[in-house]
């Protein structure tokens, strides 16, 4: 029976052996990879700590962050603008420094009082204003609106200008694609004005292509989106114009203020590299010395940005008697030379600006703009053309405070020959807030 015993145990020990050799060997290829994940590990844990002492070090101190906490709730304390009804409202504005020097005599001094303007500094250009958003209201529409003011109230004399003057006042109601807006706001067919810190008040080119005023109006607008970034804008409405006496003997019956109606198109497309173009119509009727003298004028304005540092921007008109829609001091739309012989002056003008971005903080503008009134028109003594032209630069001192200078000449010619030229430099100084 040992024998027996010897025989079988034989072969179960060299089985037990190579089992067995075959157990350290993966004991020790295991006890291989867990030190390199050891390792691995202590690698990722010294890489956590090298950043979040990076992040300890770069991370502000609860002082710091309680000194910042403080500046922006007094920042808050000093900014906030409260309405009665409880919606937000903003202020907004510029204080703005003009000085000028000029020879010859402008045309506002020839209207006025033939004085001499030599040069002269202000601030009553100065505007100020609020903007305002109200609750949704009528087929869920929001309401907005807008209030702006300078101090270019004439008080006396000829260039008294220091008391509060409403420029613009808008209530609207604004959909997704369509918007109603009432107030006081520029002509609906002539949107857009050249750039400038000089003439503020009374905006460039009045008088020279620029048919600025601010009429009292309702207006519809509809937008048609025909891409991402085109479409059609459409706009018409009713507005109230402002008369002025017919030149001649029997220009002090006029009735003051008419309505009229003003619709204009606008195609836009594009982003930086953009351009919009939009034809406009008026028509209204002037009554003077007991007869009614119609209104009627086809507009055109434009911005081309072809580069996002250069742009064209400008508008051009045709038609008769154009006062009412505003001419700046050329408000010779209606002449009456008799009794019983009132017609209209036919005119034609426009303005245009080219811009160019140096840098952001610098830019330049070129402008040029006339008012061709038709000779046979207009009485004696009436401005047959009025040209005016010139540049202007901006630099941008800080994100809020411009600087500006800038250099005009007017070329008024009279029927009968005479040229009378007006000169003119101006510096400002602009803080917007």
């Amino acid at each position: 029976m040992v024998a027996a015993w010897l025989v079988w145990a034989a072969p179960l020990e060299a089985q037990s052996a190579g089992d067995l050799q075959t157990i350290l060997e993966r004991v020790e290829r295991l006890e291989a990879q867990n030190r390199a994940l050891a390792a691995e590990l202590e690698a990722v844990r010294e890489e956590l700590a090298a950043v979040r002492s990076a992040r300890e070090e770069a991370a502000p101190t609860v002082e710091e962050r309680l000194a910042v906490q403080e500046s922006r709730i007094a920042e808050q304390a000093q900014t906030k603008v409260e309405a009665a009804s409880r919606f937000p409202v903003r202020l907004t504005g510029m204080a703005l420094f003009n000085a000028w020097t000029g020879s010859g005599r402008s045309l506002e001094a020839i209207y006025a009082s033939g004085e001499r303007r030599a040069s002269g500094a202000t601030l009553s250009q100065s505007t100020i204003g609020l903007d305002f958003n109200g609750p949704r209201t009528l087929w869920n529409a929001r309401v907005s609106g807008s209030l702006r003011m300078d101090f270019y109230g004439e008080t006396g004399g000829a260039y008294s200008y220091n008391t509060v003057r409403l420029r613009t006042a808008t209530i609207g109601l604004d959909w997704a694609t369509r918007s109603v807006l009432a107030g006081l706001s520029t002509p609906i067919v002539a949107p857009r004005e050249p750039e400038s810190l000089a003439h503020v008040a009374v905006p460039l080119l009045s008088g020279a292509g620029n048919l600025w005023s601010w009429l009292p109006q309702v207006r519809f607008q509809q937008e048609l989106h025909l891409g991402e970034q085109s479409g059609a804008r459409f706009q018409f409405g009713v507005v109230q114009t402002r008369e002025v006496a017919a030149v001649g003997p029997a220009g002090a019956y006029y009735e003051g203020a008419r309505p009229g109606f003003q619709a204009r198109v606008e195609l836009f497309g594009g982003t930086s590299r953009r351009i919009e173009i939009a034809p406009g119509f008026h028509r209204s009727v002037s009554h003077v010395a007991a007869a009614a003298v119609p209104s009627q004028v086809v507009t055109l304005d434009w911005l081309v940005r072809l580069h996002p540092a250069l742009e064209f921007t400008g508008a051009a008109f045709t038609g008769r008697n154009v006062a009412p829609l505003g001419t700046g001091p050329l408000r010779q739309g209606i002449v009456a030379p008799a009794a019983r012989q009132v017609h209209a002056v036919a005119s034609n003008g426009g303005w245009g600006q080219l811009t160019y971005h140096a840098t952001p903080r610098l830019w330049f503008n070129v402008f040029t703009g006339q008012q061709d009134d038709r000779n046979r028109d207009l009485a004696q003594g009436g401005i047959g053309k009025n040209l005016a032209y010139g540049a202007n630069l901006f630099f941008r001192l800080a994100p809020n405070v411009l600087a500006s200078l800038e250099a005009s000449q007017t070329r008024a010619r009279y029927i009968g020959g005479n040229l009378l030229l007006s000169n003119r430099c101006d510096l400002a100084l602009a803080y917007l807030f």
